[in-house]
């Protein structure tokens, strides 16, 4: 089993900058691919960005040239480094690993206000 706990989110006005973090405890030993999604009211959940366990990184066009994904292996742990926020950026934010199968942590809000 894997845990994965996100943090940092909020609430951001438009053009701001957060960084997420999510870090993986437990049956760390062969974690695979890590990303982000994120889901928004009434919406379908649509991927960000992902990063594989060697570091080659992914970013969905929504938010490419915005939004950098990176991972630090010895803590287990990846980050989203979010920058010139817009409010369509506002939603749940999911962080998940694939390991035997894929986790997913409960989910960090980041709000965009105009």
């Amino acid at each position: 089993q894997v845990q994965l706990a996100e943090s940092g989110g909020g609430v951001v006005q438009s053009g701001g900058s957060l960084r997420l973090s999510c870090a993986a405890s437990g049956s760390v030993g062969k974690l695979r691919a890590m990303g982000w999604y994120r889901q928004a009211p009434w919406k379908q959940r649509q991927l960000v960005a992902g990063i594989s366990s060697m570091g080659s990184a992914s970013t969905a066009d929504p938010v490419k040239g915005r939004f950098i994904i990176s991972r630090d292996n010895a803590k287990n742990t990846i980050y989203l480094e979010m920058n010139d926020l817009k409010p369509e950026d506002t939603a749940m934010y999911l962080c998940y690993a694939d390991e035997d199968r894929r986790y997913w942590g409960q989910g960090t809000q980041v709000t965009v206000s105009p």
